[in-house]
């Protein structure tokens, strides 16, 4: 038995019918890729410090997780990732791993309670 809606669907090209189909769901939408430059090796390692240094909200809990130790190694890793680099980065590279490394530093010792800001 055929009904109006199987005619509506034979009458339509295939390429429409199965773009009907799509929806916006989760499983759906394609993950947007970062650009691959040099920000996308800082920028993990920097936004989870800020998460671990309770300077940030973390997007998936929604709760400020402090945890100080596991900030010093995502510190750590940056202060790896500048010796590494060295002299081999753009100025602005350059520029962007220096004053975020700074920043994460003196958040660190402010919360370790090296120093008082």
């Amino acid at each position: 038995m055929t009904t109006d809606n199987d005619k509506d669907q034979k009458s339509k090209p295939e390429k429409e019918v199965v773009e009907e189909e799509k929806t916006d769901t989760p499983e759906n939408q394609q993950e947007v890729l970062p650009p691959l430059d040099f920000s996308s090796l800082f920028l993990p390692f920097y936004t989870q410090a800020l998460f671990k240094l309770g300077a940030a909200e973390d997007p998936i809990s929604q709760k400020i997780d402090e945890n100080t130790d596991l900030a010093k190694r995502f510190i750590d890793l940056l202060d790896l990732l500048k010796e590494k680099t060295q002299g081999n980065l753009k100025p602005e590279e350059e520029s962007l791993l220096n004053n975020g490394l700074h920043q994460l530093k003196m958040l660190y010792m402010e919360k370790s309670k090296t120093i008082k800001l």
